[in-house]
């Protein structure tokens, strides 16, 4: 089975940066969309960012520009760079691993068979 751990959650300013990391282990021989969700208490769970086989990579239109999704191969690792945050990207964030199909992309992270435990991101103004 596999498992995501998350870390680098935190407070920051608004207009600082964060980096989140996402160790996964427990790897099948299928291949996985890897990507980011988050949750803002009242909302709709959102995925913002993910990254298939190939290191292709799509952001929702709220964090283009300011966040960018990576992964380590040779650490399991996946990070997601957050610059220039906002009041509004507060929020309980998830990294999940979803088994690749024909697309990967922010809709279909959400409905991911593992999803990690949330790291909290507070932004202040």
């Amino acid at each position: 089975q596999v498992q995501l751990a998350t870390s680098g959650g935190g407070s920051v300013q608004s207009g600082g940066s964060l980096r989140l990391s996402c160790v996964i282990s427990g790897y099948t021989d299928n291949d996985y969309c890897l990507g980011w969700i988050r949750q803002v208490p009242g909302k709709e769970r959102e995925g913002i960012a993910v990254i298939d086989l190939d290191d292709s990579s799509t952001y929702v239109d709220s964090v283009k520009g300011r966040f960018t999704i990576s992964r380590d191969k040779a650490k399991s690792t996946l990070y997601l760079q957050m610059n220039s945050l906002k009041p509004e990207d507060t929020a309980m964030y998830y990294c999940a691993a979803e088994v690749l199909g024909p697309a990967c992309t922010v809709r279909g992270i959400l409905v991911s068979s593992y999803w990690s435990p949330g790291t909290q991101v507070t932004v202040s103004s």
